[in-house]
């Protein structure tokens, strides 16, 4: 039972750690601090008892990521093929519905859109109808619970909870089905550190996505919208587009986003896009030639976000809107300060192929193929 787990390398930082991607404190610090009970530093022990507990509670209460998105759809054997080649697992098939999985046991549901029982949509299908958030426990469900209990369409079967957000969307909140992954991921040789020794980076022949690492959502009301999240369950900004878009985790100690809410200039309620989660770079340009390959259109990548440093490659999905690989982004704490952009296209991406690259020829789309001649193998003139 672990939420967010293994979206990051599950590498200690110096103030935090992961069990998956539980954040908790380094045991290394609890055990130096341990030992200051010892010392004449620390005379009452009961002050190190309280204040671990304390870091654990305030950890267990936030939520963890997401567990699971449902889509309503008008073209269900569309979404069949598109998902089983973006890299997720069938695990479930009727004629109604069909429900995939990540690695880590996210779950990715598209209905049709008549199926009795499905969430309303903020626009017309296709697009994301719910968005379910996690918790480790029965306890931060229950803190949740009561959180939620005055908003409208408010619901609770025991196993989870949910209400309608400002902008429309219905969300959920359950303890996580999501399963620990330890993954190998690809180390970097930079200047100033040498980590990957008498060992090639990883080539991929497809993405195998981790989890769902975010959603991106239009919205009628920013400020409204952003309150709620934060007041009601405990969102944290990260940088904002001010008056025009805000970047939220959902904790101090998170990656960059896991919601972005964008309000357009002509303010609307809908979908911009999902965002999955994978392992490296080269699992990005990976995933991305075998979608070109399967014949899937790009409509933005490779490329990188300078605000989130995110890699990432962007692909038109029959089940709405657009679909993320990314990897990379931030890993923020509490010191984090908020940052204040405008939008503008260098701001999205500091670099971009529009178009996509090509998934057989591994040039960008519409160039010329390969020769199999050296670059610079040319004639003098």
């Amino acid at each position: 039972m672990a939420c967010r787990s293994a979206a990051s390398p599950t590498e200690k930082s110096p103030i935090h750690g992961y069990i998956g991607q539980f954040k908790i404190w380094p045991l290394e610090l609890i055990d130096s601090l341990e030992k200051l009970r010892f010392t004449n530093e620390i005379k009452k022990p009961i002050f190190l008892a309280d204040f671990t507990h304390g870091i654990k509670a305030q950890a267990h209460m936030n939520l963890q990521g997401i567990d699971e998105i449902t889509f309503g759809t008008t073209d269900l054997a569309a979404c069949h093929r598109f998902f089983q080649d973006w890299g997720l697992s069938l695990v479930a098939e009727s004629a109604d519905q069909l429900v995939f999985e990540s690695l880590n046991g996210c779950r990715v549901i598209t209905a049709r859109s008549d199926l009795p029982g499905l969430a309303p949509g903020i626009e017309p299908d296709p697009t994301l109808r719910e968005v379910v958030w996690c918790v480790h426990s029965d306890a931060a469900l229950a803190h949740f619970r009561q959180k939620l209990s005055d908003q409208p369409g408010f619901l609770d079967t025991g196993t989870h909870i949910g209400c309608t957000d400002p902008n429309g969307l219905a969300l959920r909140v359950q303890v996580s089905r999501k399963r620990p992954v330890q993954l190998e991921a690809a180390k970097t040789n930079t200047w100033s550190e040498r980590s990957r020794i008498n060992q090639p980076s990883p080539a991929y022949d497809r993405a195998t996505p981790i989890e769902v690492g975010h959603v991106v959502m239009f919205v009628h009301d920013l400020a409204a919208t952003t309150a709620f999240y934060q007041d009601k369950l405990g969102f944290v900004l990260s940088d904002s587009y001010p008056g025009r878009g805000s970047f939220l985790r959902c904790a101090p100690e998170a990656g960059h986003h896991d919601l972005f809410l964008l309000q357009p200039p002509a303010p609307r309620r809908g979908l911009n896009h999902v965002a999955f989660t994978v392992r490296d770079l080269h699992e990005v340009i990976g995933g991305g030639l075998h979608m070109s390959r399967c014949g899937w259109d790009t409509e933005l990548g490779p490329g990188r976000h300078p605000i989130s440093s995110a890699m990432f490659w962007y692909f038109n999905s029959p089940a709405g809107a657009l679909v993320e690989y990314y990897t990379d982004e931030d890993e923020l704490t509490a010191d984090w300060q908020p940052r204040e952009f405008t939008p503008g296209p260098t701001v999205f991406a500091e670099w971009a192929v529009k178009g996509g690259i090509d998934g057989h020829t591994r040039r960008q789309v519409n160039a010329a193929p390969p020769s199999g001649a050296f670059m610079t193998d040319k004639p003098k003139t």
